[in-house]
């Protein structure tokens, strides 16, 4: 990669990560791109270089933040070794502690939702929407039906029914912390999970 296109990429990166931050404080509809060129450093017209309208930097800016929230659930769960039941509970904790760490950006996901919904990107909005979910529920489902293959889980175990629940579960937790500063998402997924593990497992595991 030459080092014009390689600072064209970091400029971009800059441009989306202050986007975060502004749509994060002010909303989709609260904020006009000359925010974010003041808060990216750059002219009003630079921002139009990279980005055609808002709705594409919004866009831009919901790929990346699924992206950089959705990275723990791609490590490689067969990487990580131990038993599926180690994993699991590995797994739940990596992806708490990923959304955690962006929780002062969390307003964003209801930004997300809404435009999900009732936006003129809501094709757009959906569509990625149901793949990152179908992805992560994939990668859930892989581990439980690895688990059953070794005799460690149930073999009554319906590995997607699962993997749909406990992404759910994942999605209803960072929701309570967000609406109540006083509640605790990681220890609660911690416990969730411990329980959910010893309805898996087998008599003899």
């Amino acid at each position: 990669m030459n080092t014009s296109k390689l600072q064209k990429q970091q400029k971009k990166a800059l441009i989306i990560q202050a986007a975060a931050r502004v749509f994060a404080d002010k909303g989709f509809s609260g904020t006009v791109m000359a925010d974010i060129a003041v808060r990216a450093g750059i002219g009003k017209g630079t921002l139009y270089e990279y980005f055609e309208s808002k709705e594409d930097l919004f866009f831009a800016v919901f790929e990346w933040f699924a992206q950089e929230t959705e990275a723990a659930a791609k490590v490689s769960i067969s990487a990580l070794g131990g038993s599926a039941s180690e994993r699991l509970t590995i797994l739940s904790e990596s992806v708490m502690q990923a959304w955690l760490e962006m929780n002062d950006l969390f307003t964003l996901v209801m930004e997300f939702w809404a435009a999900s919904a009732s936006s003129q990107m809501k094709l757009r909005f959906k569509g990625y929407f149901r793949q990152a979910y179908e992805d992560f529920r994939s990668v859930v489902a892989a581990l439980v039906r690895e688990g059953m293959e070794r005799g460690e889980f149930q073999e009554d175990v319906v590995p997607e029914s699962v993997a749909a629940a406990l992404v759910g579960t994942w999605d209803a937790l960072l929701l309570q912390a967000w609406f109540d500063e006083t509640f605790d998402p990681l220890t609660t997924a911690r416990d969730f999970v411990a329980v959910l593990i010893r309805g898996l497992v087998t008599t003899k595991s």
